[in-house]
């Protein structure tokens, strides 16, 4: 179900929501309907409504998608080997709802000068998993980090510090329009600045369809580098477009999460978003 794009310029829903993953994230299976709506502030009946426009289920079932075990499920059921995926043409057609993100390099002298020459506008802006800091270039989105968990210091000092010799200007008018456009499907130029293996490692996470998971170590088979599955990992953590380079849908081969830059709540919210979505359609 796409996101009414008014509700997301407000953002008074994903704020809502991002209140009640957290109060579902913390209150185990004995948490109520009833119990979560009071501590929403609303009634039972409507926030049952917001929730499941906003996600696509009831909270009940949401809450369900959460778990590890949904995790395991997912890797047991929804495994994308990613060669096949890409011959099957998945590479486009099931990502972040059927959107096509056109995207383009750094060259890797570019990346070596530190983001020299290089003007990058910031803002914080709403997005179905909280509060986040997007960074843009004259290409494109190059930085989206979630600060639910980590703050918006330390995300800052985060992001400029991979491209410590850029200038940044902060620009809401301009960057909130391309977040926006990104997350309800309209969108996105993406402006990878990385090294060259961290790109391959990036190609390869977008070639997994919304709703499907894969392994680090496939990742590692897909870029050709069976044995790096720690440098791999490593590539996967230092994605900076958090989520439209779906770095959460890599898995330990255990089912396990594993580990996610921006905190494991937000990782466990991106799994559960999409999967349920998915079921609902289907």
């Amino acid at each position: 179900m796409a996101t009414d794009s008014t509700d997301f310029e407000a953002g008074y829903h994903y704020r809502v929501m991002a209140r009640a993953l957290a109060v579902l994230d913390a209150g185990g299976p004995g948490l109520t309907l009833d119990d979560l709506a009071g501590q929403m502030g609303m009634s039972t009946a409507h926030f049952q409504r917001i929730f499941s426009a906003w996600v696509g289920v009831s909270p009940k079932r949401y809450q369900q998608y959460l778990t590890l075990d949904h995790a395991k499920s997912l890797l047991a059921r929804r495994f994308s080997v990613l060669a096949v995926a890409h011959e099957a043409g998945l590479s486009g057609g099931g990502r972040l709802h059927d959107l096509f993100l056109r995207w383009e390099a750094m060259t890797p002298g570019e990346f070596s000068a530190g983001g020299a020459g290089v003007v990058i506008r910031w803002a914080h802006c709403p997005t179905p998993f909280g509060d986040s800091l997007a960074m843009a270039t004259d290409r494109g989105l190059c930085g989206l980090a979630f600060t639910e968990e980590t703050g918006r210091d330390a995300a800052m000092s985060d992001m400029r510090g991979r491209w410590p010799l850029a200038t940044y200007t902060e620009d809401p008018a301009g960057v909130g329009p391309l977040v926006s456009a990104a997350m309800t499907g309209q969108g996105a130029a993406l402006h990878l600045i990385g090294a060259p293996f961290q790109i391959k490692v990036w190609e390869a996470l977008l070639r997994i369809p919304s709703g499907h998971v894969t392994t680090y170590s496939e990742l590692a088979q897909t870029v050709g580098l069976p044995r790096a599955v720690r440098a791999v990992g490593t590539a996967v953590g230092r994605n900076p477009i958090s989520y439209l380079i779906p770095c959460h849908r890599a898995l330990r081969k255990s089912g396990g999460l594993g580990g996610y830059h921006w905190g494991l709540p937000v990782k466990r919210a991106m799994l559960a978003w999409e999967a349920a979505r998915v079921d609902a359609a289907e």
